[in-house]
Protein backbone atom coordinates (compact mmCIF):
# COMPACT_ATOMS: atom_id res chain seq x y z
CA UNK A 1 0.00 0.00 0.00
CA UNK A 2 1.19 3.25 -0.62
CA UNK A 3 -0.44 6.85 0.33
CA UNK A 4 -0.27 9.45 -1.08
CA UNK A 5 2.04 12.37 0.67
CA UNK A 6 3.01 12.03 4.57
CA UNK A 7 1.04 14.71 5.05
CA UNK A 8 -1.83 12.92 3.67
CA UNK A 9 -2.25 9.13 4.77
CA UNK A 10 -5.24 7.98 2.73
CA UNK A 11 -4.23 4.25 0.92
CA UNK A 12 -3.66 4.82 -2.66
CA UNK A 13 -6.32 2.16 -4.82
CA UNK A 14 -3.85 0.09 -6.77
CA UNK A 15 -4.59 1.27 -10.26
CA UNK A 16 -4.14 -2.97 -11.83
CA UNK A 17 -6.35 -5.22 -9.50
CA UNK A 18 -9.27 -7.91 -9.16
CA UNK A 19 -13.15 -6.58 -9.10
CA UNK A 20 -13.26 -6.85 -5.43
CA UNK A 21 -9.88 -4.95 -4.40
CA UNK A 22 -11.12 -1.63 -6.58
CA UNK A 23 -14.04 -1.75 -4.89
CA UNK A 24 -12.45 -2.20 -1.10
CA UNK A 25 -9.90 -0.08 -1.99
CA UNK A 26 -11.84 2.66 -3.42
CA UNK A 27 -14.35 2.71 -0.57
CA UNK A 28 -11.34 2.61 1.86
CA UNK A 29 -9.59 5.63 0.49
CA UNK A 30 -12.93 7.70 0.69
CA UNK A 31 -13.40 6.77 3.98
CA UNK A 32 -9.94 7.76 5.06
CA UNK A 33 -11.01 11.12 3.20
CA UNK A 34 -13.70 11.50 5.48
CA UNK A 35 -11.10 11.20 8.63
CA UNK A 36 -8.58 13.95 7.00
CA UNK A 37 -11.34 16.18 6.36
CA UNK A 38 -12.09 16.07 9.92
CA UNK A 39 -8.07 15.68 10.79
CA UNK A 40 -7.62 19.14 13.54
CA UNK A 41 -10.81 20.54 13.56
CA UNK A 42 -12.06 21.44 17.48
CA UNK A 43 -15.37 20.27 18.18
CA UNK A 44 -16.92 23.63 18.19
CA UNK A 45 -15.80 24.18 14.09
CA UNK A 46 -16.90 20.23 14.31
CA UNK A 47 -20.38 21.55 14.97
CA UNK A 48 -20.17 24.44 12.62
CA UNK A 49 -22.87 24.53 9.86
CA UNK A 50 -21.51 25.17 6.48
CA UNK A 51 -23.85 28.28 5.39
CA UNK A 52 -27.31 29.08 6.31
CA UNK A 53 -29.97 27.91 6.26
CA UNK A 54 -28.00 24.26 5.80
CA UNK A 55 -27.45 22.93 9.19
CA UNK A 56 -24.83 20.39 7.53
CA UNK A 57 -21.61 20.26 9.63
CA UNK A 58 -18.47 18.35 9.84
CA UNK A 59 -19.65 16.17 12.96
CA UNK A 60 -23.10 15.34 11.30
CA UNK A 61 -21.79 14.09 8.60
CA UNK A 62 -19.25 11.90 10.51
CA UNK A 63 -22.53 10.75 12.26
CA UNK A 64 -24.53 9.76 9.19
CA UNK A 65 -21.63 8.04 7.44
CA UNK A 66 -21.54 6.10 10.88
CA UNK A 67 -25.10 5.49 10.01
CA UNK A 68 -24.87 4.80 6.46
CA UNK A 69 -22.33 2.50 7.57
CA UNK A 70 -24.66 0.55 10.30
CA UNK A 71 -27.39 0.22 7.82
CA UNK A 72 -25.72 -1.13 4.54
CA UNK A 73 -23.29 -3.26 6.24
CA UNK A 74 -25.41 -4.80 9.89
CA UNK A 75 -28.88 -3.96 9.00
CA UNK A 76 -28.69 -5.16 4.92
CA UNK A 77 -26.01 -6.76 4.54
CA UNK A 78 -26.02 -9.24 7.63
CA UNK A 79 -29.53 -9.17 8.19
CA UNK A 80 -29.06 -8.04 11.54
CA UNK A 81 -32.31 -6.38 13.58
CA UNK A 82 -29.99 -2.83 14.79
CA UNK A 83 -31.39 -0.01 16.63
CA UNK A 84 -30.51 2.98 15.74
CA UNK A 85 -26.99 4.28 16.39
CA UNK A 86 -27.95 7.58 17.58
CA UNK A 87 -30.97 7.47 20.38
CA UNK A 88 -33.51 10.40 19.64
CA UNK A 89 -32.46 10.49 16.13
CA UNK A 90 -35.85 10.09 14.22
CA UNK A 91 -35.54 10.71 10.59
CA UNK A 92 -32.48 12.84 11.07
CA UNK A 93 -30.25 9.86 9.44
CA UNK A 94 -26.83 10.77 11.69
CA UNK A 95 -27.09 14.27 10.69
CA UNK A 96 -28.87 15.88 14.30
CA UNK A 97 -26.09 17.39 16.54
CA UNK A 98 -27.08 16.50 20.29
CA UNK A 99 -25.09 18.59 22.95
CA UNK A 100 -22.16 16.21 25.01
CA UNK A 101 -21.74 14.03 22.07
CA UNK A 102 -19.17 15.47 20.07
CA UNK A 103 -16.12 14.38 17.06
CA UNK A 104 -13.97 12.34 19.12
CA UNK A 105 -17.46 9.97 19.99
CA UNK A 106 -18.82 9.88 16.43
CA UNK A 107 -15.50 9.33 14.93
CA UNK A 108 -15.40 6.06 17.28
CA UNK A 109 -18.47 5.03 16.55
CA UNK A 110 -17.24 5.47 12.89
CA UNK A 111 -14.55 3.67 13.02
CA UNK A 112 -16.35 0.29 14.92
CA UNK A 113 -18.77 0.52 12.19
CA UNK A 114 -16.55 0.41 9.75
CA UNK A 115 -14.62 -2.04 11.75
CA UNK A 116 -17.77 -4.53 12.04
CA UNK A 117 -18.36 -3.72 7.96
CA UNK A 118 -14.87 -5.42 6.82
CA UNK A 119 -15.58 -8.13 9.31
CA UNK A 120 -19.28 -9.10 7.40
CA UNK A 121 -18.06 -8.62 4.00
CA UNK A 122 -14.35 -10.83 4.47
CA UNK A 123 -16.26 -14.27 3.99
CA UNK A 124 -19.10 -12.98 1.43
CA UNK A 125 -18.53 -12.60 -2.43
CA UNK A 126 -19.55 -9.85 -4.01
CA UNK A 127 -22.31 -11.49 -5.23
CA UNK A 128 -23.84 -12.41 -1.78
CA UNK A 129 -26.41 -10.39 -0.78
CA UNK A 130 -28.65 -8.49 1.41
CA UNK A 131 -32.41 -7.56 1.72
CA UNK A 132 -33.80 -3.78 1.80
CA UNK A 133 -37.11 -2.83 2.77
CA UNK A 134 -39.42 0.42 2.77
CA UNK A 135 -38.25 3.32 0.71
CA UNK A 136 -35.33 1.94 -0.86
CA UNK A 137 -36.90 -1.72 -1.83
CA UNK A 138 -39.71 0.68 -3.26
CA UNK A 139 -36.93 2.96 -5.41
CA UNK A 140 -34.89 -0.13 -6.48
CA UNK A 141 -37.95 -2.49 -7.60
CA UNK A 142 -36.71 -5.38 -5.83
CA UNK A 143 -36.11 -6.41 -2.02
CA UNK A 144 -32.43 -7.47 -2.19
CA UNK A 145 -29.09 -5.97 -3.15
CA UNK A 146 -25.63 -7.67 -3.89
CA UNK A 147 -22.58 -6.87 -1.99
CA UNK A 148 -21.20 -5.16 -4.96
CA UNK A 149 -24.15 -2.88 -5.43
CA UNK A 150 -23.69 -2.37 -1.58
CA UNK A 151 -19.83 -1.33 -2.23
CA UNK A 152 -20.69 1.06 -5.34
CA UNK A 153 -23.30 2.65 -3.39
CA UNK A 154 -21.15 3.38 -0.40
CA UNK A 155 -18.31 4.25 -2.88
CA UNK A 156 -20.77 7.53 -4.19
CA UNK A 157 -22.04 7.64 -0.86
CA UNK A 158 -18.81 8.78 0.62
CA UNK A 159 -17.65 10.61 -2.18
CA UNK A 160 -20.98 12.54 -2.35
CA UNK A 161 -20.61 13.53 1.23
CA UNK A 162 -16.58 13.64 1.11
CA UNK A 163 -17.51 16.93 -1.53
CA UNK A 164 -19.74 18.41 1.00
CA UNK A 165 -17.18 17.95 3.83
CA UNK A 166 -15.04 19.85 1.52
CA UNK A 167 -17.30 22.68 1.71
CA UNK A 168 -18.04 23.00 5.51
CA UNK A 169 -14.19 22.61 5.97
CA UNK A 170 -13.13 25.35 3.85
CA UNK A 171 -15.60 27.59 6.21
CA UNK A 172 -14.54 26.51 9.41
CA UNK A 173 -11.01 27.35 8.98
CA UNK A 174 -10.13 28.03 5.37
CA UNK A 175 -8.33 24.92 4.62
CA UNK A 176 -8.79 22.92 1.42
CA UNK A 177 -7.46 20.44 -0.89
CA UNK A 178 -7.16 16.27 -0.04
Amino acid sequence: MTTTTPHDPRPVPPPHADERTMLESWLDFHRETLALKCRGVTDAQARTASVEPSALTLLGLVQHLATVERQWFRAVLAGEDVPRLYEGEGEGYGFTLVEGRGLPEALADWRAQIAYAREACAARTLDDGGTVSGRAAEVLGVSTVSLRWIYLHMIEEYARHNGHADLVRERVDGVTGF
